[in-house]
């Protein structure tokens, strides 16, 4: 009988990833707190863990495409920016920019937190699958 990885690893794989890509957008709003008219970005987790568990939800499965050449799957949601939202600002700027420098920071280091823990999370799977095969 051979060990499913979707099944075994469950959400934690898909958060880990999630937390990844947040980072990326929290770092860029940080990189653009002083361009004139950037509106920042960030991602709702919520969301995002709800859209995954809908995907699996019924017995079926999400396909992704990994070259833009592939035929597009019935349902497929090809947009990656469907989960990214502006941001509403707190004290909007004279240069319309709506980067609040702390409030960034501060979504930063809770997400390398959360980042932390879904790491910790996937490598103690990681581990219990190891001792299973070992038969320990």
């Amino acid at each position: 009988m051979g060990i499913s990885f979707d099944q075994a690893l469950g959400i934690h794989e898909q958060a880990l990833n999630f937390r990844a890509k947040r980072a990326e957008v929290l770092a860029n709003n940080i990189a653009n707190a002083d361009t004139p008219n950037y509106k920042a970005r960030d991602m709702d987790f919520s969301s995002v863990l709800a859209s995954q568990a809908q995907k699996t939800s019924g017995g079926t499965f999400s396909l992704e495409r990994t070259n833009a050449n592939h035929i597009e799957a019935d349902g497929f949601d090809e947009s990656a920016d469907s989960t990214l939202k502006y941001r509403v600002p707190s004290q909007p700027s004279m240069d319309q920019n709506t980067v609040d420098a702390q409030i960034e920071n501060s979504n930063y280091a809770q997400n390398a937190v959360d980042f932390q823990a879904s790491f910790t999370l996937l490598n103690n799977k990681f581990k219990g699958l190891v001792t299973a095969l070992k038969g320990e």
